[in-house]
């Protein structure tokens, strides 16, 4: 059994880090509920133009016509996936599972003898991709707990241009989905080509006038409808991470005092033995003097 100044050193050690873990638990709390609010702001803004496209593409003949976003190419070859990853750690499964998600996907695509170009945002991507030897052209990290929409535009210009030239086939981003403070989902969305929105069957045709033409209209808005997909996974990655590291940090936290309580009932048992054998120490010497 371990002495009691050492049992006494280990329970003060691991105060210490419960200290620690219990600050960044609050601290990942205050930013997860910011991160929420900025998820949910940019909704009504993503949600409009969803409707908008597609109230055009239902006026339109061909929706998916040659050249623009929304043109699917007849065999895929090339691949473009964007990697949303947190730059720091500590925040539990979240980041392995996006990690592993990405390499299944990966390797799916080239069994199907695909090329697969990878783009990632976040630290945590970046280093796995350039570890695993990937084609990694593009990064983007230490965007912050607020990033604006100019800080993702690069690479949702990247992606949107090679996808114009042919370059790339079909474009993806893989990022963790905020479903609630407990659960964060690694997902996978397609961005390009665009995937058609489903008009509601009760929608009301509203007879918009359009200017300078619907066609034009609706090719200048599915660029934009690509950057806010982006953007909008990189805020849903970033409440995730935020929320898993609060989590994490507080079962840390809780671990440490089920750890201090065991590490407290060894000192006591220690301690107990100890004055144990001085009493009997103590005993046998004033036995032995009486005789």
């Amino acid at each position: 059994m371990s002495s009691g100044r050492e049992i006494k050193r280990r329970i003060r050690s691991v105060k210490n880090v419960a200290q620690i873990t219990r600050a960044m638990e609050m601290v990942s709390a205050s930013k997860m509920r910011r991160a929420q609010r900025n998820v949910i702001a940019t909704r009504p803004y993503a949600d409009r133009l969803l409707d908008v496209i597609g109230e055009l593409m239902g006026r339109l003949v061909g929706g998916s016509r040659k050249g623009s976003l929304l043109e699917a190419r007849p065999s895929v070859k090339n691949i473009a996936l964007v990697v949303v990853t947190p730059d720091r750690g500590l925040c539990g499964s979240l980041v392995s599972n996006v990690l592993r998600r990405s390499g299944r996907f990966i390797l799916e695509q080239r069994q199907k003898e695909r090329g697969v170009e990878v783009y990632a945002i976040g630290k945590k991507g970046r280093d796995f991709m350039a570890r695993t030897q990937q084609q990694l052209v593009g990064e983007i990290m230490r965007l912050g707990d607020a990033p604006s929409l100019e800080d993702t535009l690069g690479i949702a210009t990247n992606v949107i241009s090679g996808f114009r030239s042919g370059k790339y086939d079909e474009v993806y981003v893989l990022y963790s989905e905020f479903i609630n403070t407990l659960v964060q989902r690694a997902s996978i969305k397609r961005l390009l080509p665009v995937e058609p929105p489903t008009a509601s069957a009760t929608q009301q045709m509203v007879d918009y006038t359009y200017e300078p033409s619907q066609e034009e209209v609706l090719d200048a808005l599915l660029p934009r409808f690509v950057e806010v997909q982006l953007y909008q996974a990189v805020l849903e990655s970033i409440a995730s991470e935020h929320s898993a590291r609060m989590v994490a940090m507080r079962n840390a936290t809780n671990n440490a005092k089920d750890l201090v309580r065991d590490l407290t009932l060894s000192f006591n048992k220690a301690r107990q033995a100890g004055i144990t054998k001085e009493v009997s120490e103590i005993s046998s010497g004033a036995a032995a003097l009486a005789e």
